[in-house]
């Protein structure tokens, strides 16, 4: 299988050279998952890293009135995974499914932990994945708090108009914290203009 996309993603964060980023790809393994499959279930611990190839996978919880709360939405081109279970090995609190057929790339921890102790580009490649992860995390945060609906939802119309085609209402609804008949007076308000 060609390793393209997983080799562009590499040089997209900072400058390396092909024949490390194919050194550090070459445990990584190709397959495909339909719409609707679990990647990573919670209470289960995460023992290979993915790479998100094409598709759109979501992580989710389950709230207290056994309700679904989104709290990703992932877009390929992109690394998946609970990183906490993966580098302490302790169980997931999230689940992990696709919501469109997806194709992945994925390599274990043994491999990772070989890679970081051994090639010192892989290690700054982490660094900046896990400020990248940090950034948008905390910025996440930082909207939910201060923002209001209809401003989180135009926010994501500009920031990824392709969700939109990709993902269902419901789980766009979870994700930005919306009920659906704020959501339904927000698509109304956005037809109006």
């Amino acid at each position: 299988m060609n390793k393209s996309s997983i080799n562009n993603y590499f040089h997209s964060l900072f400058s390396i050279e092909e024949e490390v980023v194919e050194k550090i790809t070459e445990t990584f393994n190709h397959f495909d998952l339909k719409a609707n499959t679990i990647l990573l279930d919670k209470d289960t611990i995460s023992t290979k890293t993915y790479f998100l190839e094409k598709g759109y996978v979501r992580s989710y919880i389950l709230n207290e009135d056994n309700e679904e709360i989104t709290t990703n939405i992932y877009a390929a081109p992109c690394f998946v995974n609970d990183f906490l279970s993966f580098f302490r090995q302790q169980p997931t609190k999230e689940v992990y499914q696709t919501v469109t057929d997806c194709s992945f790339w994925a390599t274990g921890l043994e491999n990772v932990q070989h890679n970081f102790h051994n090639i010192p580009e892989f290690r700054e490649f982490s660094r900046l994945l896990f400020v990248v992860n940090y950034y948008q995390i905390h910025d996440r945060l930082i909207e939910m708090a201060s923002q209001k609906a209809a401003t989180r939802y135009f926010n994501l119309m500009k920031k990824d108009p392709d969700i939109f085609q990709h993902i269902p209402f419901k789980v766009i609804d979870s994700y930005l914290g919306i009920k659906d008949s704020s959501l339904s007076r927000i698509r109304s308000d956005i037809n109006k203009k």
